[in-house]
């Protein structure tokens, strides 16, 4: 009898450390793969940054649409601009009082030839393909919206943002440890996710993880 409860006891110890190492390795388990998958996140969201920026920088205006910016980055091009010479105070002297005055002259040479957008961002082989997909979640798209929004000084200024919640990149971690997660992300950044611009406030297409 006395062999049997030894052996029952035994057994509660054996499990109730268990349950004990889990209780602390879950959360490790949770902010190790957490942290993993929202590195590779920041980096495609600065991916999308910089696409944005380079269409507004052409168009004038940010787009909504990742076909739109992935047909961009495909097919567009930029102006690069071939200098020789400038101004000088011997020009100046004989009248030429402009750069354009003096390239109209052949005393200063401007030459503008064309590259690929993508060459010019991206590295050589960039899948341009998948800047609209959640890294490690097959056909999941970040969402992503434009508009125009007024600032404090009344100027109409062109906005996106582009972002994921933590509910679907995390969706299958530990339910409770999300929920713990997102309450703390939406009191030091407002937002229960990972986010580049804001199509409410101007922030300078700041990511929400950048200080």
């Amino acid at each position: 009898m006395k062999t049997a409860l030894n052996i029952v006891f035994a057994v509660i110890i054996v499990v109730l450390a268990y349950f004990l190492v889990e209780s602390i390795m879950e959360p490790i388990r949770f902010n190790r793969e957490k942290d993993a998958r929202e590195a590779a996140i920041k980096e495609r969201l600065i991916d999308i940054r910089t696409a944005q920026e380079t269409f507004k920088a052409v168009k004038g205006y940010y787009t909504g649409s990742f076909d739109t910016l992935i047909t961009f980055l495909t097919t567009d091009s930029l102006p690069l601009i071939f200098r020789l010479g400038s101004l000088t105070d011997e020009m100046i002297a004989d009248g030429i009082t402009s750069e354009k005055e003096a390239v109209r002259k052949g005393l200063i040479k401007r030459d503008t030839s064309y590259i690929p957008v993508r060459d010019s961002i991206f590295h050589q082989g960039y899948p341009l393909e998948s800047l609209r997909f959640v890294p490690g979640m097959e056909n999941t798209e970040f969402q992503m919206s434009a508009t125009k929004v007024m600032t404090t000084s009344l100027v109409l200024v062109n906005v996106f943002e582009a972002f994921v919640l933590n509910d679907v990149f995390l969706k299958d971690l530990n339910r409770q440890l999300v929920v713990n997660y997102n309450e703390q992300r939406v009191k030091t950044t407002g937002f229960p996710g990972m986010k580049v611009g804001d199509v409410k406030v101007p922030n300078n297409n700041a990511g929400n993880w950048e200080d």
